[in-house]
């Protein structure tokens, strides 16, 4: 008779139903794979009859045919292997039925152990969504799948407990519901940078509204190390940011079994080479890119005009939707990609134009041709630019204590209470993302910042993109200040944060 076993499959972050259906006919021997099987998929013929083999089972020397619904869809990995060996017992008459709403995932070895898959988190969201309440995944990914709340997840070491429990035997016992240790602050501090207090108000505003920001500086001024620091004073993530973000990384294969959930903001820093492929995600296989990884969290770019310009450029979209579709010829997938984008750069080749000793060698021509590399439209999207001078010998000398990131993220975590307050029922986060429609009723200011803004409008030639992100970095400050309205001071401050377009003027 047919086998019939029910599994999961991924189409970006969403898991969806697969049908593994199994059909046993008489003939030459042969055993076929259908339904747009990857080679991962078909190699699983192999491995499927080995661990079948070596866990004594007999392999049925017939014409075996397995279908994989919907047959429309490409499907790909190892995780297929379970379900496929699975529906042979059942076509085979070895098994004579299986759990009405249970669901069954994993790769086998040739000796009948499970191995880890990835992307078991949504897949295992997507099951409690239909009315399932079975899943059967290997041991490794049972604390991932027990994220999702709502099913009892059966952790499978090897294909002889699952056949025993499937049997009426020894029964498999459901995973407790794993909760993770609260998080915890780890990482340099801002304590150990000397001086640079105008940099570390700049991160400061841009952790608490979640804005883009550049640092523009000479060799050795402190760019990398300010940055580095900046994890220390991001706010906590809520419960749905923490359990979208794992999503991500279940599926790029990067959870620990261990510590299968996020409970701290990714940190990426990719290395000036990457392509575009690699910050946006693709292959012959789409997979998220550094900007999807690092979801609610920071992409970090250092030495930003070093970057190849296609990448740089793809950034653009993602920076104002807060998601990226690839399209390859497997398939079109939508990741998220709402991220904090962090850069770094020196103001010339040399690195020292500007600088009050007067060592830099480059030309202006030289000059505008390496901040040209940056267009326009990018920067546009950049809400604070702020420039880091090298550190002055006093701040070195005096080795005066700095204040502590937690001092710091203190401030940032009551900012960002005040904007989750405010936008309680919608999908925006924080104030990086007020929605353009919202502007006027968020952004309100007092008579003297709307005049104020209306001649710096003027002076530096600001476009309707900068304009409204000053508006919401004045945004940022003004709840740092614990203020109901954008005030003038709010509005300097956020005109400050402009640097290169005061270079302009």
């Amino acid at each position: 008779m047919p086998g019939k076993v029910r599994s999961l499959a991924l189409t970006g972050i969403e898991g969806y139903e697969v049908t593994v259906e199994c059909d046993i006919a008489g003939g030459l021997p042969s055993f076929d794979v259908v339904g747009l099987p990857d080679a991962a998929v078909r190699e699983s013929r192999e491995r499927v009859r080995a661990a079948m083999k070596n866990c004594g089972l007999a392999f049925p020397a017939r014409r075996i045919t397995v279908n994989l619904a919907p047959a429309g869809t490409r499907k790909t990995g190892s995780l297929y292997d379970l379900p496929i060996l699975l529906s042979i017992l059942l076509a085979q008459g070895t098994l004579d039925t299986l759990p009405e709403d249970a669901v069954f995932l994993g790769e086998l070895s040739l000796f009948g152990e499970l191995r880890p898959a990835e992307g078991v988190l949504p897949m295992a969201t997507a099951a409690r969504d239909r009315g399932l309440h079975a899943f059967f995944c290997p041991a490794a990914n049972a604390r991932e799948a027990s994220l999702a709340r709502g099913l009892d997840v059966y952790p499978v070491e090897n294909l002889t407990a699952l056949l025993t429990h499937l049997t009426g035997g020894t029964a498999l016992r459901p995973a407790e519901p794993w909760e993770p240790e609260p998080a915890r602050v780890a990482g340099p501090d801002y304590a150990d940078v000397m001086g640079q207090e105008q940099a570390k108000r700049a991160l400061e505003v841009a952790a608490a509204g979640g804005h883009n920001i550049l640092l523009i500086g000479p060799p050795g001024a402190g760019k990398s190390m300010l940055t580095e620091r900046l994890p220390s004073i991001l706010p906590s993530m809520t419960a749905e940011e923490a359990l979208e973000v794992t999503k991500i990384h279940s599926v790029a294969g990067l959870l620990s079994p261990e510590q299968p959930l996020f409970t701290q903001r990714p940190f990426r820093a990719p290395h000036h080479t990457v392509s575009a492929a690699g910050l946006t995600g693709g292959g012959s296989r789409p997979r998220p890119g550094e900007i999807s990884l690092a979801h609610c969290g920071v992409l970090f770019l250092d030495e930003l005009p070093q970057f190849y310009t296609d990448a740089l450029e793809a950034l653009r979209q993602p920076l104002e939707t807060g998601r990226v579709t690839i399209s390859r010829v497997a398939g079109t997938l939508t990741y998220p990609s709402r991220f904090m984008l962090v850069c770094a750069m020196n103001p010339c080749r040399c690195g020292w134009y500007g600088d009050p000793s007067g060592r830099c060698t480059c030309s202006q021509k030289s000059v505008e041709t390496y901040v040209s590399r940056l267009s326009g439209p990018l920067l546009d999207r950049i809400d604070i630019h702020i420039e880091v001078p090298a550190v002055k010998y006093d701040d070195l000398a005096h080795r005066t204590p700095s204040e502590p990131s937690a001092a710091i993220r203190a401030r940032v975590e009551a900012a960002r209470m005040v904007q989750r307050a405010r936008f309680a029922g919608t999908d925006v986060t924080c104030n990086a993302y007020i929605p353009p429609a919202s502007m006027g009723e968020v952004c309100r200011m007092d008579d003297d910042a709307a005049a104020f803004m209306r001649r710096s409008f003027e002076r530096l030639g600001l476009t309707a993109r900068s304009h409204d992100r000053i508006l919401r970095v004045a945004r940022t400050i003004a709840d740092l200040d614990g203020a109901a309205v954008i005030g003038r001071r709010h509005l300097a401050e956020a005109v400050q944060y402009r640097a290169l377009d005061r270079r302009r003027v």
